[in-house]
């Protein structure tokens, strides 16, 4: 019997959060592979620009670094014997390039500062996808925000029923969060850095090779790759992977309480809101289960303990620890890949999302009109005093759920209350005249930009 070859290492098959998104051919073995040699040809035409090595040298070996050239599944095999794949890609970049350019691959350098370049690399290029995703979502939201500015509906604290609220205002909460996100991912996308430090992190061997001042070197570097030059080598300074950590983590955690908002108002007994294109069930025809949040939800989940990880390698001894920085490597692309998905199914779930303003208008009747008994006694502690006003609609609550009756109603029927041309009870108990500044908020919420 025959079995048929194992999926890819990066087909995503438990990971439907990020499978097939830009973000995970960013993040996948062939990507980082290509990072790896773009930082190695990097280096070269940087040590070229300052007279360090021949242009010719760093045209050889930016031309043979190409991913395609090279098997990744070898260099994981013999990354076991060094610790990391830098190792073996140097020996085998080396060779492609020839006898006479292949002493100047790598030269001088350490494989952390490849790694370290690499990672950054694969970072910027994840975090550009994002920041895009970002960009659909906020503006799909924004327009949800506008259209429903004055659509009413329940808010909700502590799973019950508090005051209304506007969907507008909701809308613009999220937008709020995603543009926090952004402006996060936007700092710390413009600071990432090369690496570049050699051994131990004093730029000794690029000296030894002829630089009159190797700190000229790193910067040389950065513009090479487009990335932030160091003050100081971080080899164990680990300030940038912190920041993508907690910027990642944000993110994941922003667009997750759009996500949980949506799982919560398209519940069936509630079906404020659904996707646009709900998924499927394997056992049940009749379902349209809210996917995109649901994966979202899920990234949000998982994002603040791969962070975790991160931060618990900011403790890393001497000038390059043993263990600290390995350990960085696969929850710092399990992260990208999943706020990489997150991001993706975000903006389709904002751009698809149908709202059932009719639906929020039932649920603000639910109580009876209770839910603008904060109103009331507003209303009415002036005119009974704060102690019979508080009596009053206490009693009226009660009867509102005994006799399923409106508030409005009962509240009509009192002789304390009535003829007063100052009351109105049913302008007072009507929930879509009681969102407060919601929509002014709204409006202020969608200025910013």
């Amino acid at each position: 019997m025959t079995h048929p070859a194992p999926p890819s290492a990066d087909a995503g098959l438990l990971g439907p959060g990020w499978a097939g998104s830009d973000a995970a051919a960013a993040t996948g073995d062939a990507a980082f592979l290509q990072a790896l040699l773009d930082a190695e040809a990097a280096l070269t035409r940087a040590q070229a620009a300052l007279g360090l090595a021949p242009e010719a040298a760093a045209e050889a070996v930016t031309r043979t670094a190409r991913a395609d050239r090279f098997d990744a599944d070898g260099l994981a095999e013999r990354a076991r014997s060094g610790g990391n794949p830098v190792i073996p890609l140097v020996a085998d970049l080396t060779q492609a390039v020839g006898t006479e350019y292949g002493p100047f691959v790598h030269r001088g350098a350490t494989s952390q500062d490849i790694m370290d370049t690499a990672m950054m690399l694969v970072a910027a290029r994840t975090v550009d996808l994002v920041l895009a995703d970002l960009a659909r979502t906020e503006a799909a939201l924004a327009r949800l925000a506008a259209a429903h500015r004055d659509t009413a509906m329940p808010g909700r604290t502590l799973t019950q029923h508090a005051v209304p609220t506007t969907f507008g205002l909701k809308a613009a909460g999220w937008r709020s969060l995603v543009l926090d996100a952004r402006d996060r991912l936007v700092r710390v996308r413009t600071s990432l850095p090369v690496q570049l430090g050699g051994a131990a992190g004093t730029l000794a061997a690029f000296s030894a090779y002829g630089a009159p001042d190797a700190t000229a070197l790193p910067e040389a570097y950065a513009r090479e790759l487009g990335l932030a030059a160091p003050l100081l080598p971080w080899h164990t300074l680990r300030t940038p992977v912190a920041d993508l950590a907690g910027c990642l983590a944000f993110t994941a955690g922003a667009l997750g309480k759009t996500a949980v908002d949506v799982l919560t108002l398209a519940r069936t007994e509630i079906a404020e809101l659904a996707e646009g294109s709900g998924g499927g069930s394997s056992a049940m025809p009749h379902k349209a289960n809210p996917v995109r949040a649901t994966l979202i939800a899920a990234a949000a989940r998982r994002a603040p303990q791969l962070a975790a990880t991160l931060y618990a390698s900011m403790a890393a001894e001497d000038e390059r620890p043993a263990g600290a920085w390995h350990a960085e490597w696969e929850p710092l692309r399990d992260l990208l890949r999943l706020v990489g998905g997150a991001a993706r199914d975000a903006a389709e779930l904002a751009e698809g999302l149908r709202v059932d303003a009719d639906a929020m208008r039932a649920h603000l009747d639910l109580t009876h009109g209770l839910i603008v008994s904060e109103r009331l006694s507003a209303a009415l502690a002036p005119l009974l005093g704060r102690a019979r006003a508080k009596e009053l609609l206490t009693e009226l609550a009660r009867r509102t759920y005994r006799e399923g009756r409106a508030l409005g109603e009962l509240l009509a029927e009192q002789p304390e209350l009535k003829d007063r041309d100052d009351l109105d009870p049913a302008e007072l108990t009507d929930p879509t005249r009681y969102t407060g500044s919601a929509g002014a908020l709204t409006d202020r919420a969608l200025e910013r930009r």
